[in-house]
Parts: C-alpha cells; sequence; structure tokens
C-alpha cells in the first residue's frame, strides 16, 4: 500500500477529480487536508458528550454510506478516517485534561509525521473522563461498522488494484 504523500498540494487538489493522486495510508493520515472531503465531513465533526458524538458519528456515516452508493472510495476512505479520529481524539481527552498528550509545540520539521514528535509525553489522568470516554465507544463502534463494511471493503480492494 502506497504511503500518504504529504508532499502534494491539497489546498490546491481536488481528489474527487483525481482520485490516482490519494493514498490511503496508514491510520488518520490525511484527514484533515483531503479536499474536498475535508470541507464535506469536518462540520459534523464533534464529540463533547455522548449526545454530540452519537448524532455527530451518526450523520458522517451516512456520508460514508453516500460515498459508496455513489461509488467514492476516497470519500467512503475519509469518512471512514474521521469516524475513527472521533474515537482517538476522544479517548485522548478522556486520558488526558485538556486533551493534551504531549508537552510543547511541535517542531517546524515534524510537523506532520506521527508520533510523539520527539516531545515528552504527559502524565495520563488517574481516571478518566467518563463523558469523553463514552463519546469514544460511540465513535469507536461507527468506524468499526465503517471499516467492516462489505462494499467498503471491496471498493478499497478496487482502488489498490487500480491505484496500488
Amino acid at each position: 500500500m502506497r504511503k500518504f504523500d504529504y508532499s502534494l498540494n491539497y489546498k490546491e487538489l481536488d481528489l474527487r477529480k483525481n482520485p490516482e493522486l490519494y493514498a490511503i495510508g496508514k491510520g488518520e493520515q490525511g484527514v484533515l487536508l483531503v479536499q474536498p472531503y475535508k470541507s464535506e465531513i469536518l462540520p459534523y465533526w464533534r464529540f463533547k458528550n455522548p449526545e454530540i458524538a452519537r448524532t455527530s458519528s451518526n450523520k458522517i456515516y451516512e456520508l460514508f454510506l453516500q460515498y459508496l452508493k455513489n461509488q467514492d472510495f476516497v470519500g467512503a476512505d475519509m469518512a471512514r478516517k474521521f469516524l475513527q479520529m472521533g474515537y482517538t481524539r476522544s479517548r485522548r481527552y478522556a486520558n488526558y485534561k485538556g486533551g493534551r498528550k504531549y508537552k510543547g509545540a511541535v517542531p517546524d520539521d515534524k510537523k506532520g509525521q506521527s508520533g510523539s514528535h520527539g516531545r515528552p509525553q504527559l502524565e495520563r489522568q488517574a481516571v478518566e473522563d467518563p463523558i469523553k470516554a463514552e463519546s469514544a465507544r460511540i465513535f469507536k463502534a461507527k468506524w468499526f461498522q465503517a471499516k467492516e463494511h462489505p462494499d467498503y471493503l471491496q471498493q478499497k480492494e478496487e482502488f489498490k488494484e487500480k491505484y496500488g
């Protein structure tokens, strides 16, 4: 599988028109870059509490299904990434006060890379935030529903065969 290409100018690219430039990558790579999907999905992405998380994850899952119906794998994969990010960010807020896992700012030469960015990790809260933990459970359920959807899996294989 191709690595996500951070060197592309995503502000100028429309990956609905140029799906061959999209790389699935690992995890949530590119979730806040790839247009027009970022603009279509981001307004619905919220996880403040379980009610908001449920509404958000349901809407994003609806978009996911619509992308699949339209044979738009890139859109479906981006919606899957937003669901995954809803889970991971909710978990971060459940485990770390204010959602801050690392100390300090990201150095310029490390931006866009995964991992701790060479910064020290802060200690987890002694007791997790139960509201954010429930939001995480809600997003995780939708994320798994999306990533295991038969049409998604089929379109993913077809995408990989066609574009690598």
